[in-house]
């Protein structure tokens, strides 16, 4: 026998679970509204599909018992159009033809139960105690999760993983030093926030923050920015031989610079070399040195043995790095991830969705992410704008997102080997019809810079053309 505790816990697991009862005969559903009532649980009365529809929109229930012959709107219609508003809601489906394969086609499509009828009343509370329990769990499990998802944002970055927090903890020990930077990580990790924590943290923050995109300008633009700030940077070494006010360098960050070409490494190690001196010299003046932060989302080992990057310049970069880790090295950052980017899409567009449902979360964790949190951010930020209920659900994330991925078949017997340099034509080929000639988005899910891929386009052009001379 229950002891008056349990029976306290019970009541008050049932008061928190409102059923809408819908059914088109008002006789049954007064009986079965006043039997429901009678066991603790809250119900709502709707005499039309269309009616418990517009109760489920404004939040009034959290089960549905609901006649399946429903003449305005059946049940399995009914249910469908509940769960798309709202995923976390439990539909139980009643008839008086009662039948095996109908109940397992009900619960296939998404029923929580199928019962005959007259309803079984003592079976139905038992159901609906079952449901108080998964909903109370549930609220459990939402409070644990929300607390998680609160860790504070690092520069608008998020993460619980190890790796992750290690990046956080050492760009913040690094932040305060005067020391150049390497960030290393495939594209879309974040290597652009990390370096910009770094000079918000730094006694430079408010300082300018340089950006310059090594694959979207030309070797002379680079090198005329970098030695313009370095130019700067001289001046108020001057000014502070003159007595003159000091004030702090700011920051120049380089994204990509595995795409500067051999020349323009040259100068740009030789402008570094020259900013060095600078500081050696007896007027101490410290502050006015610019900083320089690198970014890679290309080893720079490999290039330096393949010939395309000084070694002298990788060498001198990659004295302090900071490798920011893929997501598929980190798959636990994407439920943080994902709500800390819907949590930003709410404040910026003034809605309030409440989170992402239990399936879409599914469709997340087993998608590659080969964007990384770049990727992660445009698929929530569209999934949140197409959401009409208050869950982003499984149906309103991309297609590519909700099947799942399909691993690369083994080589079949007829399968022959191929040159190296003809595999990489046929994959970068595939990339950009998968991504309907967008080189951009190509470049940055096979992990290269644009200007690469421009050039690699280029050579077997050129290649295609000498061998239709030659043929």
């Amino acid at each position: 026998m229950p002891t008056a505790t349990q029976q306290t816990v019970t009541g008050i697991l049932r008061q928190s679970l409102t059923v809408c009862l819908v059914d088109r005969d008002p006789n049954y559903l007064n009986l079965a509204k006043s039997q429901i009532e009678r066991a603790g649980f809250p119900v709502v009365a709707a005499v039309s599909s269309e009616e418990a529809l517009q109760k489920i929109r404004r939040g009034a229930c959290r089960v549905v018992l609901a006649d399946l012959g429903m003449p305005d709107m059946d049940g399995l219609t009914l249910l469908e159009r509940a769960v798309q508003h709202d995923p976390e809601i439990c539909v139980i489906l009643t008839t008086g033809a009662y039948s095996a394969e109908a109940a397992i086609g009900a619960i296939k499509c998404g029923a929580y139960d199928y019962l005959p009828k007259p309803l079984d009343f003592p079976r139905l509370e038992g159901i609906l105690d079952e449901l108080a329990e998964i909903f109370s769990q549930r609220a459990e499990v939402r409070l644990l999760e929300g607390k998680l998802h609160e860790i504070q944002p690092f520069q608008g970055m998020a993460g619980k993983s190890p790796a992750i927090l290690e990046v956080f903890d050492l760009a913040k020990r690094l932040a305060h030093l005067s020391t150049d930077v390497l960030i290393s990580g495939p594209a879309g990790v974040g290597k652009k926030r990390i370096a910009r924590a770094l000079h918000d943290f730094s006694a430079a923050a408010r300082e300018p923050f340089t950006v310059c995109n090594c694959p979207s300008l030309a070797d002379a633009l680079l090198e005329s920015q970098l030695l313009a700030g370095q130019r700067m940077s001289l001046d108020a070494a001057t000014r502070a031989r003159k007595q003159v006010p000091d004030r702090p360098g700011g920051t120049f960050f380089i994204e990509e610079i595995a795409e500067t070409s051999l020349s323009t490494q040259a100068r740009l190690l030789a402008a570094i070399r020259s900013r060095d001196v600078s500081r050696s010299e007896p007027s101490g003046f410290k502050k006015g040195n610019l900083r320089i932060i690198a970014a890679t989302s290309r080893s720079l080992r490999a290039e330096v043995l393949a010939g395309c990057f000084r070694e002298d310049f990788f060498a001198r970069l990659s004295a302090v790095e900071i490798r920011v880790p893929a997501i598929a090295e980190r798959p636990e950052d994407i439920p943080v991830l994902a709500h800390h980017f819907l949590k930003e899409y709410n404040q910026a567009h003034g809605k309030r969705l409440q989170g992402v449902s239990r399936r879409a979360q599914i469709a997340l964790l087993r998608h590659d992410w080969p964007g990384n949190v770049r990727e992660i951010e445009n698929v929530i930020t569209l999934a949140a704008a197409v959401a009409q209920g208050d869950w982003v659900d499984l149906g309103d994330l991309p297609e590519h997102v909700r099947t799942p991925h399909r691993r690369a078949a083994l080589p079949s017997e007829g399968w022959q080997p191929a040159p190296l340099e003809e595999m990489r034509r046929i994959h970068i080929e595939r990339m950009l019809a998968m991504c309907n000639g967008n080189r951009v988005r190509a470049a940055r899910i096979l992990g290269i810079g644009r200007t690469s891929l421009y050039r690699f386009l280029k050579r077997s052009a050129r290649q295609a053309e000498g061998a239709r001379v030659t043929a």
